[in-house]
């Protein structure tokens, strides 16, 4: 190989490198090793996020916060990413990108172990229960104990709740370290994305940087799978486990007031991700650039919309020292020439909507399958992790294979990622008609007669077959009647006797426990709400089917989609534009979006537990329907505002395109002018001095 022009500005001298390596048709082996080490970065964040969001309901649990509290929480992350995104991108791009992210990786492993520490801080969790067990036996005291005329009227007893570590644990808010632990994962996670993406596009040859790119995008949907498997393992373990005898709990998993051992993931995944930042500190700044990098054979649409210039004739990206305060300067100016960029902009609105439909939907996913199919958060987080994950990362490998097979260019590809996101809408209408019924729970969605429709108040609790009772409202213990029917507790059961122990005690002589139609009054009443109908348990099924197809043919055009961002812009401001992306998408969809989810999901709660110290606790029961209607009537709605956006887009899209095939075409006639004179002048050359002395290399000049 020929040596390079040493005039060109930034390019290699013969002094700097006299064989400069070359790189043709093969992957460097140090951009196979950053491929791996990217793929395993990405799979440790993606399985710590997504083991966040399998935890969600444990957390309301566990701290007694509502759902917009936890979309505080969850959002934290982004505010994270918020503080140092711009930086991050903008001036990590000139200095050492690997070590960049070894220290990001580090970051979050400190903030994933910082969101266990509060679980060995406070106590231990203490159940919400009205049962009572007497001094000096293994028998219950009665669960309806005699009101006077006096407690009647006033309609209420306190609550059975053990008070003692009250003050311990009102004087500080726990879940604030989960949101400090969130907001240092969030900050250590900004530089893995837009750092380590431009690396492998820099480096990368152009027709398989979408394939590596899918790659490391489909490890990384790898992840979640784990996270939320992780999930499953650990929401089946008892919170508390070791410290308490599990035979003596009157609770299972699928009760409302189950809290699994969610500070156990966390460190698990706190170790995964500092092993991640290991091999990020061997690797070199930079590789050699390949040489289809500057090839004038492809055409604009296949590369990127503004080419290099003309004159440019080196191979390899030049390693200029870093100037900080010449870098501040270009910040500003650097940030207009992007936001100039109408084609970006439009791309930008578009998916800070669909962020806000896409993230609201899966942070409260698994709530939804619980409470509205009535599953185990343990099972929830299984489904999800062993079905619809999987189907996201085929599509997104299978929409990297479709680009590097069919050769979409750039317009090719917004009609494919438009197209599978509109049928994926389509198809997730179906999901209004696969609903659930209210649970029937005595006085709070049914009467205690059975009828439905009630509309909840806490006087409707009370009802003249438990007014015998001095019954508090407040608590949540529930129990299934022999009739099929949910009593609140067993006092608001009628209930006045009990035998067994534990999950396995029974409750007999229930005054309000009767089947209709008939004469049987008195029955019985075990713990735990009655099972979902037979009609609710066939359609869930079909939920998971719908569930699994929409998520991959939504999924398909993920791969593409990005693409499309990475080549709509300069090269030099790649880098740049995927952080100010995760920038806007993070703190206009990552940060609200959990919040008002979770603020509209609260709207449904019937019944809310109560704090240990007083006070409004984790909602226990939700009205079904609305939950439905509201939950994915917002999630649709976000999509279909984002459709009315891709037709102007589309628009500056081809304009831009045209536009730059025309820039293309002069500067090619320029450069074939410049070649021709060189040819003319090499003919006199070659009467002194060899040709091959004589004429430049071609290659590298194009």
């Amino acid at each position: 190989m020929k040596k390079m022009d040493n005039t060109a500005a930034g390019s290699w001298t013969p002094d700097d490198n006299p064989t400069p390596p070359t790189v043709k048709n093969s992957c460097h082996p140090n951009l196979k090793m950053f491929i791996a080490s990217l793929s395993f970065a990405y799979f440790a964040k993606a399985l710590s996020g997504s083991y966040m969001k399998s935890t969600i309901t444990q957390l309301e649990r566990r701290f007694d916060i509502p759902s917009y509290l936890i979309g505080i929480i969850d959002g934290s992350f982004e505010v994270g990413n918020l503080l140092v995104i711009a930086f991050v991108s903008y001036f990590g791009a000139k200095l050492h990108r690997p070590k960049i992210i070894a220290i990001g990786c580090v970051l979050m492993s400190f903030g994933t172990f910082l969101i266990a520490m509060p679980h060995f801080l406070i106590g231990r969790y203490k159940i919400e229960t009205s049962v009572r067990w007497s001094v000096n036996s293994t028998n219950n005291l009665s669960p309806c104990p005699a009101s006077s005329p006096e407690s009647t009227r006033a309609g209420d007893r306190p609550s059975l709740l053990n008070s003692r570590g009250c003050e311990r644990e009102s004087s500080v808010s726990m879940w604030i370290y989960v949101l400090l632990g969130n907001i240092l994962r969030g900050i250590g996670e900004t530089p893995v994305q837009p750092l380590g993406i431009s690396y492998i596009d820099d480096y990368a040859q152009t027709e398989n940087a979408a394939l590596y790119i899918g790659c490391v995008q489909t490890i990384s949907i790898i992840g979640p799978v784990f996270g939320y498997l992780l999930g499953s393992l650990c929401a089946k373990i008892y919170v508390d486990i070791g410290y308490v005898d599990l035979e003596t709990l009157t609770i299972t998993p699928s009760d409302a007031r189950w809290v699994g051992a969610w500070w156990l993931g966390y460190l698990i995944a706190g170790i995964i991700t500092l092993m991640s930042a290991v091999p990020f500190w061997f690797l070199p700044k930079s590789l050699p650039m390949p040489v289809d990098k500057h090839d004038s054979s492809c055409t604009p649409e296949q590369t990127r919309f503004i080419k290099d210039s003309p004159t440019m004739e080196h191979k390899f990206r030049p390693e200029e020292p870093a100037n900080l305060q010449q870098m501040a300067k270009e910040f500003m100016p650097t940030l207009k020439s992007l936001l100039g960029n109408p084609v970006y902009v439009t791309f930008l609105c578009v998916t800070i909507i669909q962020f806000n439909s896409l993230i609201g939907m899966v942070t409260y996913k698994p709530k939804y399958i619980e409470q509205h199919y009535g599953q185990s958060a343990s099972k929830a987080n299984f489904l999800m992790g062993m079905i619809n994950i999987p189907a996201v990362a085929l599509g997104m490998f299978s929409g990297g294979v479709v680009m590097k097979k069919y050769k979409l260019g750039i317009m090719g590809a917004a009609k494919f990622a438009f197209g599978t996101s509109l049928l994926g809408f389509f198809l997730s209408l179906f999901f209004f008609a696969m609903g659930c019924e209210n649970s029937k729970v005595a006085g709070v969605t049914v009467s205690y007669t059975g009828v439905e429709g009630l509309s909840y108040q806490e006087q409707s609790l009370f009802s003249e077959c438990n007014s015998g009772c001095l019954c508090s409202r407040r608590d949540w213990d529930p129990v299934c009647g022999e009739n099929g029917i949910t009593y609140v507790s067993p006092c608001l059961a009628g209930c006045s006797s009990s035998t067994g122990s534990g999950k396995y005690t029974v409750f007999a002589n229930c005054s309000c426990v009767a089947l209709p139609d008939t004469q049987q009054v008195n029955l019985t009443a075990s713990l735990g709400q009655c099972p979902r109908s037979d009609s609710c348990d066939k359609v869930f099924p079909y939920f998971l089917a719908l569930s699994v197809l929409s998520s991959f043919i939504i999924s398909l055009g993920g791969t593409p989609g990005f693409m499309l961002l990475v080549r709509c812009i300069r090269p030099e401001l790649k880098c740049f534009a995927l952080g100010i992306h995760s920038l806007a998408t993070r703190t206009f969809a990552g940060i609200p979006a959990p919040i008002y989810f979770g603020a509209i999901i609260d709207t449904t709660c019937l019944k809310w537990g109560n704090k240990m110290c007083g006070g409004r606790g984790a909602c226990r029961i939700y009205n079904t329907s609305a939950y439905r209607t509201l939950y994915l009537g917002l999630t649709l709605g976000l999509r279909t505002a984002s459709f009315f956006l891709c037709y102007p887009g589309f628009a500056l899209l081809k304009r831009h395109i045209k536009m730059e095939e025309r820039n293309a075409l002069t500067n090619g006639s320029a450069e074939l002018e410049s070649l021709r004179k060189e040819e003319n002048s090499s003919t006199h050359c070659e009467q002194f001095i060899p040709a091959s002395d004589c004429i430049p290399d071609r290659e590298t000049r194009l």
